[in-house]
C-alpha cells in the first residue's frame, strides 16, 4: 500500500469513527469505570466496562468530548475489546502503546492489533500520541479500579 493510500485510509477511518462512534454512551450496569483527561488538549473521556465472572469484557462503552483521533481511538478500542478476556485487553494495551510510540511495526512485528494498526504512523506526531492513547490508559485504569487518569 502506498503512503498516500495509507494516509487516505487513516483519515477515512478516523473520520468515520469520530462522526459515528461505536459503543458511545454510558453503560448502566458497568462493573468497572474510569475517567480520563488530557489537560493539554482538553480530551475528556469516561470508559465503562462490564466484566463477567469469567473475566470477560461482556460490554464496553465510552462517552465524552475529544478530538477526532481521541474519539476514533476510543470507538475502535471498544470494538476490539468487546467479548475479550481481561488478559487480552491488557496485552492489546501494551501492543497499542508500542505501536503509537513507533516501537512496533505492524507490517513486520507479530501483533494482534488488527484494524487498530491504522494508528501506526501517529508516533510521527508526538502531540497526537496522547490523543490516541487516552482511552487505552483510561480503560487500563478502569481495570485497575483507578477512577481518574490524567495524561500530560
Amino acid at each position: 500500500m502506498s503512503e498516500n493510500s495509507r494516509a487516505e485510509l487513516y483519515q477515512q477511518v478516523i473520520l468515520e469513527h469520530n462522526h459515528k462512534p461505536k459503543n458511545f454512551g454510558e453503560l448502566a450496569d458497568a462493573t468497572h469505570d474510569a475517567e480520563g483527561y488530557n489537560p493539554l488538549c482538553g480530551d475528556h473521556l469516561h470508559i465503562y466496562l462490564h466484566i463477567n465472572h469469567q473475566d470477560i469484557i461482556d460490554n464496553i462503552s465510552f462517552k465524552g468530548d475529544g478530538c477526532a483521533i481521541s474519539r476514533a481511538s476510543a470507538s475502535m478500542m471498544t470494538v476490539a475489546l468487546k467479548g475479550k478476556p481481561i488478559a487480552v485487553a491488557k496485552s492489546l494495551f501494551e501492543e497499542f502503546h508500542q505501536l503509537i510510540l513507533g516501537h512496533l511495526k505492524p507490517e513486520s512485528d507479530a501483533n494482534h492489533l488488527g484494524k487498530l494498526a491504522i494508528f501506526s504512523g501517529i508516533w510521527q506526531y508526538p502531540s497526537r500520541v496522547k490523543c490516541a492513547s487516552l482511552c487505552w490508559h483510561t480503560m487500563k485504569g478502569a481495570l485497575e479500579k483507578t477512577k481518574t487518569i490524567t495524561t500530560e
